[in-house]
């Protein structure tokens, strides 16, 4: 099969037939083998009565059902594990995302060996409340995950099959799917210019609490992809460190009250010291941090995907 396209929707019944319509015209016009894989994410709507519609009058439609309203990143992970297109493209069902952009981003992944395309909506036709907040991270998604695209929540990507079988998308993460192909060692990344259109149909299911639970998640991919493996890595290396600066400053305040002493001159209690009770905190602290990294090593070697790694190519010999 050429081309899997992989739709999320939550309470979008007045826009899934136009959008299907649309989609099938740019396809077929291409001679595509496709699938169109639309994920109802616990509509409660008839969003899943009209799928059900659309796979009956078009065979290449396949549709998942959730009990439930479990969320995007969900509802994508379950449309990959689907997907059996060469390439797969994942698209909004608001029709904010348009289909004309199926066959270029098709042939950047098929023919120019691109991993990712992310779309970057440029112009966008989006409230400020949501352009501002939107701006600011993908300016921080870029200082630390190193990947230089401007919208990494744009809904409209392609990604080569393997990519899409080698990572687990949960919670938020979504927006980040970028950042974790890269941590799976898929560095081809591009980015491509695509059209934003305005909303034609009901409202978006997005509130501001996203952003907060994006920034978690963005810290909780960061961690995971350097040091999901290795976790004794960074809390035994920051809990060493905040211990040892303790233990010096501890001996440096008992050695100069020593010397005060011996010397005659005035002195305090090491109590009556604020120092002293800093240094204590950050050998209490810097111990803390070492036994959790060493726990989290503990739970890291016996975790059942400890050795699972993917793999790109193989000679048998």
């Amino acid at each position: 099969m050429d081309l899997s396209i992989v739709i999320p929707l939550y309470n979008e019944e007045e826009s899934l037939p136009e959008l299907e319509a649309w989609i099938r015209r740019v396809v077929e016009r291409e001679q595509y083998q496709y699938e169109i894989i639309m994920v109802d994410d616990g509509s409660s709507d008839t969003s899943w009565s009209v799928i059900e519609e659309l796979a009956r009058n078009n065979p290449n439609v396949v549709g998942i059902k959730f009990r439930r309203n479990y969320g995007k990143s969900a509802a994508l992970n379950t449309g990959f594990a689907a997907a059996k297109g060469k390439v797969v493209i994942t698209m909004d069902a608001d029709m904010q995302d348009s289909p004309d952009e199926i066959p270029a981003l098709q042939k950047m992944i098929s023919e120019e060996g691109y991993d990712l395309i992310s779309g970057w909506k440029k112009e966008r036709h989006d409230p400020i409340s949501k352009t501002i907040p939107s701006k600011f991270f993908n300016r921080i998604t870029r200082w630390i995950s190193g990947i230089e695209l401007h919208d990494f929540n744009c809904g409209l990507k392609a990604y080569r099959h393997e990519v899409i079988k080698g990572i687990e998308v949960y919670g938020e993460m979504h927006r980040y799917i970028p950042l974790l192909a890269k941590w799976s060692g898929f560095q081809k990344i591009g980015e491509k210019v695509v059209e934003h259109r305005a909303r034609k149909y009901g409202t978006t299911k997005f509130g501001l609490e996203r952003f907060v639970n994006g920034f978690l998640d963005l810290l909780s991919i960061t961690f995971v992809g350097r040091f999901g493996k290795r976790p004794m890595h960074l809390f035994g290396t920051l809990g060493t460190a905040i211990f040892i600066l303790g233990l010096c400053s501890s001996l440096y305040i008992g050695v100069n009250k020593l010397y005060r002493l011996n010397a005659n001159l005035p002195t305090i209690l090491i109590t009556d010291n604020p120092y002293f009770f800093i240094a204590l905190t950050c050998m209490i602290i810097g111990t803390f941090l070492f036994l959790t990294g060493f726990l989290a090593e503990l739970v890291s070697r016996n975790a059942p995907d400890r050795n699972l790694y993917l793999i790109e190519k193989k000679i048998n010999g």
